[in-house]
């Protein structure tokens, strides 16, 4: 048989498959899709520094890229199983079949699979190779009997089409937008006005409050959940004297307060972007925890989403005085974006994202560090993730061109729960100099600073380091973001011209 039919067929069979699998998980959770659960299984297994890559790479891009390359694996597996198929079917069938059990082994592996998410990756395995030994059969050794393939072929494709529509549809049914739009949120306690002079954005920093669609984003969550206001449900328990089940509309009747919070990823290099700041709206995590009753010797909040990823919080850091920790419902004076972790996420200043900012919350366990590792601690990373006190240049941009004589160098630095007592600014090596900076909102929020230099035609490079309140001068000493934040002066190496 003709190369070019075997790899059609190959190629058919594959789209069949991933279309079954992605409609059978259309009803009964899109988590159980076998495309989405082998990508995400990719991502537990993928490591660190390939993570790292992608991430400081890709940005919020890394996903889609992602799913582009196992698209494009699964179309040279498709071309594969077509080439070795060209005297018998029997090679690329078993192929198929290989296929589809690693689909059933990723979605057993999840941590979200029920007894029925198993139907999806079956659906995919018996689809993939019935299409493909249908297709193989309709194939002729001969020309006469080329159109009945072709049609054979396009049946099978627009039925793949309209399967993997369908899914998509059936996954998407949910209207979370609605149930988002219908929520008011009116907090007794609002947050401060942002001060004049909180931000240099015109000189080069970023404005004070990042907006909603531009706050990082950095998670392991291919798809976004789709799980409305009137779904959600929060169950605390382990070791508390009263369990409790609480519901989005319990939430709302509690006393909300508004809090000016910056969240930072410890997934930054020195200098990285994944850093923003917002108004959040929610619930006081630490009266919470008091109306639940903690026991002695819990030391761990363990919280985990609806999709399965798992995160551990140090009590004391929730449970000290002025943690400002929430469950947070909104941002920026709008309940939270899809993206962001809608309806309830938990926000713990002072912690980087990882051990402190659960998206999706949906459980939350009192226990304790050696009796749970949550995602990233079964990775290497620390459990204990405190904010380190960090510095930026934000312009000059790297390799920027910039007029010489008198410029302005701009830049961010924050030290949370501390505060930022001064950043220092460096050319070429010469002598540190104060920068001047932005009015204080609070210690848990970014500070920005500027500097005015002078500058001679050339190349040159820029430093800067913040001291924190207590003293401490973040250490020149270069560190890698694992285990719990990368270290380092930041600098950018541009050239001024006349």
């Amino acid at each position: 048989m003709k190369a070019t039919r075997t790899i059609l067929i190959g190629l058919v069979s594959v789209a069949a498959a991933l279309a079954a699998g992605h409609l059978v998980a259309g009803i009964v959770s899109p988590l159980a899709s076998p495309f989405l659960a082998v990508g995400n299984t990719a991502i537990d297994l993928t490591p660190h520094p390939v993570k790292d890559f992608a991430i400081r790479t890709f940005g919020e891009n890394d996903k889609l890229v992602l799913l582009g390359g196992m698209a494009v694996v699964l179309v040279a597996l498709g071309v594969v199983a077509g080439l070795v198929s060209r005297r018998s079917p029997w090679p690329g069938t078993a192929l198929a079949g290989v296929l589809g059990l690693v689909g059933i082994a990723a979605v057993l592996a999840r941590p979200t699979t029920t007894a029925w998410s198993v139907l999806a990756p079956l659906a995919s395995l018996v689809v993939g190779v019935a299409a493909f030994r249908w297709l193989w059969s309709q194939a002729p050794a001969v020309a006469p009997g080329r159109r009945r393939f072709l049609l054979s072929a396009a049946a099978v494709a627009g039925g793949a089409g309209v399967a993997a529509v369908g899914g998509q549809w059936l996954a998407g049914r949910v209207d979370v937008e609605a149930s988002r739009r219908g929520i008011a949120l009116r907090p007794g306690e609002t947050a401060p006005g942002i001060p004049f002079g909180a931000d240099f954005s015109r000189e080069g920093t970023p404005t004070f409050l990042t907006p909603n669609d531009e706050f990082y984003r950095v998670d392991t969550a291919l798809t976004v959940p789709r799980l409305r206001a009137e779904d959600w449900r929060l169950r605390l328990h382990g070791m508390v004297d009263n369990e409790m089940v609480l519901t989005y509309d319990d939430l709302l009747r509690r006393p909300l307060v508004e809090k000016t919070i910056t969240l930072v990823c410890v997934s930054n290099e020195v200098g990285g972007p994944y850093i923003s700041t917002s108004n959040f709206i929610g619930i006081s995590l630490p009266d919470l925890l008091r109306e639940a009753g903690v026991r002695p010797g819990a030391d761990q909040l363990a919280t985990r989403s609806v999709d399965g990823w798992t995160c551990g919080t140090p009590v004391a850091s929730i449970m000290a005085p002025g943690s400002n920790a929430m469950l947070a419902l909104g941002m920026n004076g709008e309940p939270l974006p899809l993206e962001r972790g809608f309806p309830v996420r938990m926000v713990v200043p002072g912690l980087y994202g990882y051990v402190s900012a659960t998206k999706w919350l949906v459980d939350a366990e009192l226990t304790t560090f050696d009796g749970f590792d949550p995602y990233w601690a079964q990775r290497g990373w620390a459990k204990k993730a405190p904010v380190k006190v960090m510095s930026r240049v934000d312009r000059p941009k790297s390799f920027e061109r910039v007029p010489a004589g008198r410029f302005v160098a701009a830049g961010i630095a924050w030290a949370q729960h501390i505060g930022i007592d001064r950043v220092e600014v460096r050319v070429d090596g010469g002598p540190w100099q104060p920068a001047t900076l932005s009015t204080e909102v609070n210690v848990d929020t970014w500070r920005m600073w500027r500097v005015e230099l002078d500058l001679k035609p050339g190349s040159h490079t820029v430093e800067c380091r913040a001291t924190d309140r207590t003293g401490y001068t973040q250490t020149n000493e270069r560190a890698a973001p694992v285990p719990d934040g990368a270290t380092g002066w930041h600098s950018m190496v541009f050239t001024s011209v006349a």
